[in-house]
């Protein structure tokens, strides 16, 4: 009874109502507490113009230096100033975690809170915690009193810091704009002085990523106020963590995505934001260098979610080979004709190079995938129903039906018993380049294009050699393979243009997230290319994304002195000699059979990962996979497919 009173003398005041509140806002009055957990006094005393667009992230913590930032979510920059034995055991302030507090102050252990506590047992929570007296009661008011003054210290010096910030130049909209000449619209008004902008994107993370992610801030904070967060991801998981990314509301402004990453399934989804406006705004200097044409290819339903980079437009399909290993053993490769005709040239290597996989493949990056997907056929977006390349048909049919995929899948089957494969094929996630970077494997398939077989030495380490099987093709997914959207969990979408804007007309930026600090990264020849410092080769250097074809206008991207100084006009001529698909700027809208389409999809992961790398036989397995293909509504969404197809043909005037 005595514990229960002292608990009412404390005050309401005195007791954290729910998790995410701090000792500053406790000390507050009813009327000045936020609204939503997480907010502070801070945030509270701002005028509306500077509040933040999400719950939690506040003005006050941005224009923090990065030491003082909270390293959990609903920690503040209170926090960051107590004693360690003073914080709280876990995220968010629970009440257990401010009788920690308590008890430590009396010198005794602290305990780590079993559960969550409800309002109503707060004061036995008081009572057998060992608050015994008002004098350790008036330690955690005056621990509040403290937080409260704190804020509102911070608050103030924030505000004055944050007052006189110069305003940043127009943009300039020429195309070839140096550095020193891109500049990109001014922030709207009100932005955070500090405003971090994150990038995801599928690579590896380099050694020295975070150097080259300082150095853009410190660039970037001069041209549009802002700094940077470079996000690379595993290929191997990145549906994952940008699905749980998703799912959490985790910022994510720029974010890479392509027709062949399920586009039109994630703008169906939701989570990326129409671009019209953003672009014509604070992306003049994109539209000075991408056709129209090409930006139509990022559109879906009439408006742009994607921003295409400027590259090459099209690909061929064909496998990368060590180099040396070929000379070796004198194979010849202008006799591989068709994937078929690799058969005794893995046959070789298995017999002379033992410690080798001939082929290094994964259930999704296998011979089968590449040479089908985009290479023989048009994929038209998620789901069932592809286009066949040859002739001039117009019906769209299932790919797992087709006398090409069968025959492909038999061949996987044969030389997966033969031993050329990797035997993790069917569940690895591994990298091929690290596979053959490490000596594991020979080779692997992949999309190819002038100059890969530069990039794949550059990637490996060791000079590669490539087997072209398909000739140039172009398809919408080819004019989409590299793309980015601004995402629905975007805090920043103006900055995230500005930035796009200034990949496509900065040379200086571009180049440093393509290759890093000059001197440290590569160093500049007189010609213009560039190559490692001495002492630095491709294993060692480190930062090696190598993947310039990802980002913004890759025709302002460096080349490395063993490239061809015309490799730019080689991909125009690439370009223009590559066929052109039927459904060329088609862009299928999953939205009215997605139920299906997710259908179809597991059953693709239940059976394709076997059927690709050839781990089982396909007399057994194929009539099962189309069987449940068909039980999951495959044909609905071909019948859809066509639909669309056939109405976009008509609205082109082209509907023979």
């Amino acid at each position: 009874m005595k514990n229960r009173q002292r608990a009412r003398e404390c005050g309401r005041t005195a007791r954290p109502p729910a998790a995410g509140h701090t000792a500053a806002c406790q000390a507050m009055p009813q009327s000045a507490k936020p609204p939503t957990t997480g907010h502070t006094a801070v945030c509270q005393a701002m005028p509306q113009s500077a509040k933040p667009p999400t719950t939690g992230h506040t003005a006050a913590c941005q224009a923090m230096p990065q030491s003082a930032k909270p390293l959990t979510t609903g920690h503040t920059a209170v926090c960051q100033t107590m004693s360690q034995s003073a914080k709280p055991p876990v995220p968010g302030y629970t009440a257990a975690g401010r009788i920690a507090v308590g008890q430590a102050a009396h010198g005794r252990p602290s305990q780590a809170p079993r559960s969550a506590l409800a309002p109503n047992s707060r004061q036995k929570v008081v009572a057998r915690l060992g608050l015994q007296n008002k004098k350790a009661i008036a330690i955690v008011v005056v621990a509040c009193a403290l937080g409260a003054a704190a804020a509102v210290w911070l608050a103030a010096g924030i505000d004055r810091a944050g007052s006189g910030m110069p305003s940043t130049a127009d943009p300039s909209s020429s195309a070839g704009a140096s550095a020193a000449g891109a500049s990109p619209s001014a922030p709207p008004s009100g932005a955070a002085a500090t405003d971090t902008i994150v990038m995801a994107f599928p690579a590896g993370t380099p050694r020295d990523l975070r150097l080259v992610e300082d150095e853009m801030s410190r660039y970037l904070a001069k041209k549009i106020n802002a700094g940077i967060k470079l996000k690379p991801i595993d290929m191997g998981s990145w549906w994952d963590k940008t699905g749980l990314m998703f799912a959490s509301g985790e910022q994510i402004d720029l974010m890479f995505t392509a027709g062949w990453m399920r586009f039109g399934d994630e703008v169906a989804k939701g989570r990326f934001i129409p671009l019209d406006d953003l672009l014509a705004q604070y992306g003049k200097g994109i539209g000075g260098i991408l056709s129209p044409a090409i930006i139509e290819a990022g559109k879906v339903n009439g408006s742009v979610y994607g921003i295409v980079a400027n590259k090459e437009f099209a690909s061929s399909k064909g496998l990368v080979m060590r180099k040396d290993l070929v000379d070796k053993y004198g194979i010849d490769l202008s006799a591989v004709r068709t994937l078929a005709d690799l058969t005794p040239v893995f046959a070789k290597i298995k017999q002379h190079e033992p410690d080798l996989y001939p082929l290094q493949a994964r259930a999704d990056r296998s011979p089968l995938t590449f040479l089908l997907q985009y290479g023989l056929f048009d994929m038209l977006g998620d789901g069932p129903g592809v286009l066949p390349r040859s002739g001039d048909s117009r019906r769209v049919v299932n790919l797992v039906d087709t006398p090409e995929f069968e025959a492909n899948a038999r061949l996987m089957y044969a030389w997966n018993r033969a031993g050329y494969l990797n035997p993790d094929a069917t569940v690895s996630k591994d990298s091929e380049y690290e596979a053959v970077k490490a000596g594991r494997a020979f080779a692997f398939a992949e999309s190819l294009k002038p100059g890969f077989e530069i990039q794949a030495s550059r990637n490996t380490g060791m000079p590669m050699t490539t087997v072209e099987l398909t000739k140039p093709y172009t398809t919408t997914a080819d004019t989409t393979s590299a793309m980015f959207a601004i995402s629905k969990n975007a805090r920043h979408p103006e900055k995230a243009m500005m930035l796009l804007n200034l990949l496509y007309t900065d040379p200086y930026l571009l180049n440093l997230l393509d290759w890093g600090i000059e001197g440290k990264h590569y160093v500049k020849r007189a010609d213009g290319q560039i190559e490692y410092p001495a002492g630095v080769d491709a294993k060692t250097v480190g930062y090696n994304l190598n993947q310039s074809w990802m980002f913004g206008n890759q025709l302002n991207s460096y080349l490395w002195s063993n490239e061809d100084p015309q490799l730019w006009a080689q991909y125009r001529a690439f370009n223009a000699a590559a066929d052109k698909s039927q459904a060329l700027g088609f862009v299928f809208d999953p939205e009215k059979v997605k139920n299906e389409i997710a259908a179809c999809a597991s059953v693709d992961e239940d059976f394709g990962p076997a059927v690709n790398t050839g781990a089982l036989d396909p007399d057994v397995v194929l009539p099962m996979y189309r069987q449940k293909l068909k039980e999951a509504g495959a044909e609905l969404v071909i019948a859809e497919k066509q639909r669309q197809l056939d109405a976009w043909l008509a609205q082109r005037g082209d509907s023979r």
